[in-house]
């Protein structure tokens, strides 16, 4: 059976501006890459959508729509959250174990967040995971200073640097999406 590509909240709200700065412009296009690839070969693909139920959070009404690099076809899966694991109040888990899917690849938005607590539970619940770190991003504000206000927050590339190399090895093997996209699904 084929990897599951699970692609985690690639919205337009993450084009707020309260989110900073961000690393890798090219996320999205990476992870395009592989949905069409995926989509070609016939593979599982699971997309998760971001609903946050915090007052003011651009992931709200219009914040929730796909980018257009990503936008999930009629018959493909979305699976809600309100919360970083696209496992907790969904249906990802029954599904892909119903489909008799083992192994995920992984990409979206943010590395630190969603990406990463997905990432850690799917391995947790005995998935091989595979994370295509080129196909996510980090943002300046993924750094909360607020405890430690003499703090200088972390560039998004270091933050993105950082909870890569906190799964890898651990949690999944991060790769990069051409080396996904040979390796297939």
């Amino acid at each position: 059976m084929a990897s599951a590509l699970i692609l985690i909240d690639i919205q337009m709200g993450f084009e707020a501006p309260v989110w900073g700065a961000r690393n890798n412009p090219g996320a999205e296009t990476n992870a395009g890459r592989l949905l069409a690839e995926w989509r070609k070969w016939a593979a599982p693909i699971c997309h998760i959508r971001h609903v946050s139920s915090e007052f003011g959070s651009p992931l709200v009404s219009e914040g929730t729509i796909f980018k257009p690099e990503v936008a999930p076809l009629d018959h493909e899966p979305i699976f809600e959250k309100s919360v970083n694991s696209a496992f907790i109040g969904t249906e990802l888990e029954d599904h892909l174990t119903q489909s008799s899917v083992g192994d995920l690849v992984i990409c979206g938005l943010t590395t630190p967040h969603c990406v990463s607590t997905t990432t850690r539970m799917a391995a947790n619940l005995g998935f091989n995971v595979r994370l295509a770190h080129d196909a996510c991003a980090a943002f300046a504000s993924n750094a909360a200073t607020d405890w430690a206000p003499t703090l200088t927050a972390p560039d998004p590339q270091v933050i993105h640097d950082t909870a890569i190399s906190h799964l890898h090895g651990e949690f999944c093997t991060a790769l990069a999406t051409d080396t996904i996209l040979t390796e297939g699904p």
